[in-house]
């Protein structure tokens, strides 16, 4: 076995984890995380003209809340669009409407602005089942949010929702990996990385 093999195993074994304790958490805790992750996460995205971010699941940070939670930054919101084919996220504003796609996950309706898009925003914030103090993020393992941030620019903020016991010291990492600048947890708020 090779030592990417061990990164690789490693890594499916921590999603396993983490996903198993976000379905574990009673919906009480769900919901008190994900109104102090929007709270905290507003007040560090003001004077934001363009952001992107994504529609929170059931068990993840910021449910029920966001993306609903943005229109007070009067800002313009990039929301994924996960295609029907391939493998890279394409984006749409958000107008308040939301549509189930693929995966069950909701999306924006309307026009789709290409996978490109996502390089307008100052900040993006992603999904992350856990995230390390250097800002390696684990994701769900399918590549979306990696493929997608080589387009974000240069100064753009990249901000990750976890719930505080998955802001760890230390994750696997691989080079294709992409990592977060900051991180937004339930009790710790908004968090700058190294």
């Amino acid at each position: 076995m090779t030592p990417a093999d061990d990164v690789t195993e490693s890594k499916v074994a921590l999603r396993a984890r983490f996903l198993a304790r976000r379905e574990a958490r009673p919906a009480e805790e769900r919901a008190a995380a994900s109104a102090a992750v929007a709270t905290a996460l507003l007040r560090g995205l003001a004077g934001t003209r363009t952001l992107a971010a994504f529609v929170p699941d059931p068990t993840e940070p910021g449910a029920g809340r966001l993306p609903a939670a943005f229109t007070q930054l009067r800002s313009r919101v990039l929301l994924p669009v996960v295609p029907s084919e391939g493998s890279e996220l394409t984006w749409a504003v958000d107008t308040g409407r939301l549509a189930p796609g693929r995966f069950g996950l909701l999306e924006p309706v309307g026009p789709r602005l290409g996978p490109t898009a996502i390089g307008a925003a100052e900040v993006v914030v992603v999904p992350a089942l856990a995230v390390d103090r250097s800002g390696v993020r684990l994701g769900r393992g399918a590549g979306y949010y990696d493929r997608a941030l080589q387009h974000v620019r240069p100064d753009a903020r990249l901000v990750a929702l976890v719930f505080d016991d998955e802001l760890v010291d230390a994750l696997p990492v691989e080079p294709h990996d992409q990592r977060v600048t900051a991180v937004v947890t339930p009790s710790g708020g908004w968090l700058d990385l190294a």
